[in-house]
């Protein structure tokens, strides 16, 4: 069992007083979105401490067990048929772990907020939303949730962005609505967002984000 994630860090310039934990994609790396910090522009930006976790380098069953980052196994093309739920747990401790770190330098939980993009995505959503306490909030970008039917059926109050590409062809579209879907129908504050782009991030997207971001990130 995996102890420790390495990590991408962006240090606070000013007083260290919110966290965001952002999860690459499958075969990504932390320095993925590691440029998408100066483009938020938050209201807090210089008091964040940005973290973006390497995932474990592991085999992946579609292509070949060829060795990459990934949070989980891809066991098949079928996203959601058969999944390495193992892995999924394990990487969501990891980043578990991370929030635990911050919360224990003095950061409260609700001024945590994790993001995830396809993969890690699926990390955020989980981590977050099995957290003990709510956090900031969670940002799942082009993505999908195989383990939502493991969550508490009561809600917690952490504010959710989900937000997809219309034109992705690795996760469809219709995967990630039907999950705004069914947290939407349980309760969960949570709002959706769709562009006209594939399985990407794009600038309108951001804006929204950075929107979401400045709405949680307050006292």
């Amino acid at each position: 069992m995996q102890t420790h994630i390495d990590a991408i860090e962006i240090i606070p310039k000013a007083t260290h007083q919110y966290t965001i934990i952002w999860m690459h994609g499958l075969g990504a790396d932390g320095h993925d979105f590691e440029g998408i910090a100066p483009e938020l522009h938050l209201n807090v930006q210089d008091h964040i401490h940005f973290i973006f976790p390497n995932a474990p380098i592991q085999a992946v069953t579609i292509n070949g067990g060829l060795k990459m980052r990934a949070w989980y196994d891809i066991l098949e093309r079928s996203l959601e048929r058969k999944v390495d739920v193992n892995g999924i747990h394990e990487s969501a401790r990891l980043i578990s772990t991370l929030i635990d770190q911050e919360i224990k330098k003095g950061i409260p939980a609700e001024h945590i907020l994790l993001a995830g993009f396809s993969q890690g995505g699926v990390i955020a959503l989980h981590a977050g939303l099995n957290f003990t306490q709510n956090l900031a909030g969670i940002v799942a970008l082009s993505t999908y949730f195989p383990t939502i039917n493991e969550l508490d059926t009561s809600p917690k109050s952490t504010p959710i962005f989900m937000a997809h590409g219309i034109l992705d062809s690795i996760v469809d579209i219709e995967s990630g609505k039907a999950v705004f879907n069914s947290l939407h129908t349980s309760n969960h504050q949570i709002e959706w967002h769709d562009y006209l782009m594939e399985h990407s991030v794009c600038a309108d997207e951001i804006k929204d984000i950075a929107e979401f971001i400045n709405n949680v990130f307050k006292d």
